[in-house]
């Protein structure tokens, strides 16, 4: 969970880590891998709920919300106001693709500013 505000995660990267999410609670209760028991079963013996990908989640929001508080360098690379051409091929997958969630950047920024609100949210 190393900097794991930084991280862009596909939806690939998202499966891997619920599996190994699920993976630790099953060693935790000593689940064999060939017995039937369904992740949500294993969810409730342990009275938990997935938290890796909720965590992320508001680690990413809480630093995305202080960045667009701020000036600097790192603004301007979240906003792309960088000088020069953007490599051709795919456009790659962004920090803000996670937090954005059909909002605009525009409405995100401004819910920012408000600190209070940005965090109970």
């Amino acid at each position: 969970m190393y900097a794991a505000e930084t991280w862009t995660l596909a939806l690939a990267d998202r499966k891997r880590i619920e599996a190994f999410e699920m993976w630790i609670w099953r060693r935790m209760e000593r689940i064999s891998w060939t017995d039937k028991v369904s992740n949500e079963e294993v969810l409730q013996r342990v009275k938990a709920e997935r938290q890796m990908l909720n965590a992320t989640q508001i680690r990413k929001r809480r630093w995305i919300g202080h960045l667009l508080r701020h000036e600097g360098l790192l603004i301007d690379l979240l906003e792309g106001r960088m000088k020069g051409k953007r490599r051709p091929g795919r456009k790659r997958l962004q920090m803000l693709d996670d937090i954005l969630e059909n909002k605009h950047y525009a409405m995100l920024k401004a819910q920012a500013q408000d600190r209070c609100n940005w965090r109970l949210n």
